[in-house]
C-alpha cells in the first residue's frame, strides 16, 4: 500500500472510530484532524468535505460485510441457512448503527440510495451463488435468478431496514421468498429465527 493510501486509510479509521463514539453530527473535522495529527490541508487532500468522510467510511464497512459474507459461501451450512447467514453478514455490526442512521438525514438522502444500490450490486452475486447451489440440490427452482434476488433484497431493505415490521411482514416475506426462489413452504423459516435475533 503506497503511503498516500496508508494516509487515507488511518484517516478513515479515525472517523470511523469517532463516528461510533460520539456520533456523526457530533464529529467536526477538527477534531478528525487533531486526533490524526495532520494539517488541515492534508485531510482535505483526501475528502473534499465531512459528508464524503462518511461516504467513505460506509465504503469501508460495507467491504468488511463483503468479506464477511464471501466466507459464508465457503462455509458447509445448509443452503437456507447459508442464504440467510449472508444476508446477516451484509448488516452493520450493533455500534456501527450510529453511523448507518447518518445516512437517515435529509440531507444525505441520495448517499442513503447510493449505499442501498451499493449493497445490492455486492450482494446479487453472492446470494445468486447460494441459490444456484440450492438449485443443484432440489432446494430451489426457478430461473433469472439474478432478478429475482435483486427483487428479494429490495423488499427486505424497504420492509426490515427500519426495525418497523410486524410478524405477520415476517411472515409474508418468507412466503414472498419461498414462491420466490421455488421452494417448498417452510424451507425459509429460518429467516424468522434471524429477524428475531435481531
Amino acid at each position: 500500500m503506497k503511503k498516500g493510501e496508508r494516509r487515507k486509510q488511518e484517516l478513515l479509521k479515525i472517523a470511523y472510530r469517532m463516528f461510533i463514539e460520539k456520533g456523526y453530527e457530533n464529529t467536526s473535522i477538527d477534531e478528525i484532524i487533531a486526533e490524526a495529527g495532520i494539517a488541515k490541508g492534508t485531510y482535505y487532500y483526501y475528502f473534499e468535505s465531512k459528508e464524503a468522510t462518511l461516504e467513505a467510511v460506509i465504503e469501508m464497512m460495507i467491504e468488511e460485510e463483503v468479506g464477511r459474507a464471501k466466507a459464508v459461501l465457503e462455509t458447509s451450512l445448509p443452503v437456507p441457512q447459508k442464504l440467510v447467514s449472508v444476508i446477516y453478514s451484509l448488516r452493520p455490526a450493533q455500534d456501527e448503527q450510529v453511523i448507518v442512521k447518518a445516512l437517515d438525514v435529509t440531507e444525505n438522502i441520495v448517499m442513503h440510495e447510493k449505499v442501498n444500490r451499493r449493497i445490492v450490486e455486492e450482494t446479487v452475486p453472492l446470494l445468486t451463488e447460494v441459490v444456484k447451489e440450492g438449485i443443484s440440490q432440489g432446494i430451489f427452482e426457478c430461473t433469472n435468478i439474478e432478478e429475482r434476488v435483486r427483487m428479494l433484497l429490495i423488499i427486505s431493505q424497504h420492509i426490515f431496514d427500519d426495525g418497523i415490521f410486524t410478524d405477520r411482514d415476517v411472515e409474508v416475506y418468507i412466503d414472498v421468498v419461498e414462491k420466490t426462489l421455488g421452494a417448498k413452504g417452510g424451507t425459509m423459516s429460518c429467516i424468522a429465527e434471524l429477524i428475531s435475533a435481531l
